[in-house]
C-alpha cells in the first residue's frame, strides 16, 4: 500500500495471533518491524522469520529491517525503553500499533482488584503509556506519524464476565478520538481497528470445539469468524498514505456482528 515502504513499525505484543499477523503484512508493505514480546522469546523469533520470509522472499536486495523489542507494557519502564530502543536502531518510529492486550474471565461481583487493575494496565493504560512516549518523539523530531489500537467489537458491546475486558476497550475508544482530535494538526494520525471473532490462539476454548465454534459464528452475519490476516490488512490500510484524510476513526473488522444479527429476521413491530 502506498507511503509504508521504508517506515518503522513498532507492533506491541507481536509475538503471536492477530499481533504476529499484523508484523508479518507490514513487513510484506515495506516497513521495519520491531516486535515487542513480553515473555516467549522463541514467540517473537518465530513471528520474525515469518515477516522476513515473506517480505524478502521475492525481492532479491530485501532492505527490510526487523527487531525483537522485550518489554511489558504494563510498567511505563519498559514502555519507554522499548521506544527509546527502537528510535536508536531504526531512526525513528513512526507507526505504531497497539495490540499488546490481555482478558480474564469473572463473574463481575467476584473480580479482585488486583485482576481488574491488571487487564486495565495492560489493555488501556499501556496503550496511553506507548502512545504517549510515540508522540513525544514525534513531536520532537517534528515527524508526520501514525498511531493505530487493535480494539474490540467490546468497544461497544457489553461482554458479561469480562467486565475489565469491555472497560478497556471502551476507554480505548476515546483515548483514540481524543488523541486524534489534540494532534492532528501535527500530522499524527490516530484510529483504531475493531476485531470480531477471531481465530487467534487466545480463542482456541472455541475455535478448536467445532460446537462452540458454530454457536458463536451463528451470530455472525457473514456466518465465519475472522482470521488474524484480515485484521492485519485493516492495519496496513489505516496506515497507509491511502487512509491520509483518516482520523479518530475504529473501523469495526468483524463480519457484520456489530450490526445486530438478531435483527436479521424481524421479530417485533
Amino acid at each position: 500500500m502506498k507511503g509504508l515502504t521504508g517506515k518503522n513499525a513498532l507492533i506491541t505484543g507481536a509475538s503471536s495471533g492477530i499481533g504476529q499477523a499484523i508484523a508479518i503484512r507490514l513487513a510484506q508493505e515495506g516497513c521495519n518491524i520491531a516486535i515487542n514480546y513480553r515473555k516467549q522469546a522463541e514467540d517473537a523469533e518465530n513471528t520474525e522469520e515469518l515477516a522476513m520470509q515473506k517480505a524478502c522472499a521475492d525481492i532479491e536486495n530485501c532492505r527490510v529491517k526487523s527487531l525483537l523489542v522485550q518489554g511489558d507494557v504494563s510498567q511505563e519502564e519498559d514502555i519507554t525503553e522499548i521506544v527509546n530502543h527502537v528510535v536508536e536502531k531504526f531512526g525513528s518510529v513512526d507507526i505504531l500499533v497497539n495490540n499488546a492486550g490481555i482478558q480474564t474471565e469473572c463473574p463481575s461481583h467476584e473480580i479482585t482488584a488486583a485482576d481488574f487493575d491488571q487487564v486495565i494496565a495492560v489493555n488501556l493504560r499501556g496503550a496511553f503509556l506507548c502512545a504517549r512516549e510515540t508522540i513525544k518523539h514525534l513531536l520532537s523530531s517534528k515527524r508526520p506519524g501514525v498511531i493505530i489500537n487493535i480494539s474490540s467489537v467490546h468497544e461497544i458491546i457489553p461482554r458479561p464476565m469480562y467486565l475489565s475486558y469491555s472497560i478497556s476497550k471502551g476507554g480505548m475508544e476515546n483515548l483514540t478520538k481524543t488523541l486524534a482530535l489534540e494532534y492532528a494538526n501535527q500530522n499524527i494520525r490516530v484510529n483504531a481497528v475493531a476485531p470480531g471473532a477471531t481465530i487467534t490462539p487466545i480463542n482456541e476454548a472455541w475455535t478448536d470445539d467445532p460446537e462452540k465454534k458454530a454457536i458463536v459464528e451463528s451470530h455472525i452475519p457473514m456466518n465465519r469468524a475472522g482470521t488474524a490476516a484480515e485484521m492485519a490488512a485493516a492495519v496496513a490500510f489505516l496506515a497507509s498514505d491511502e487512509a491520509a484524510y483518516i482520523t479518530g476513526q475504529t473501523l469495526f473488522v468483524d463480519g457484520g456482528l456489530t450490526l445486530y444479527a438478531d435483527f436479521r429476521e424481524a421479530w417485533s413491530a
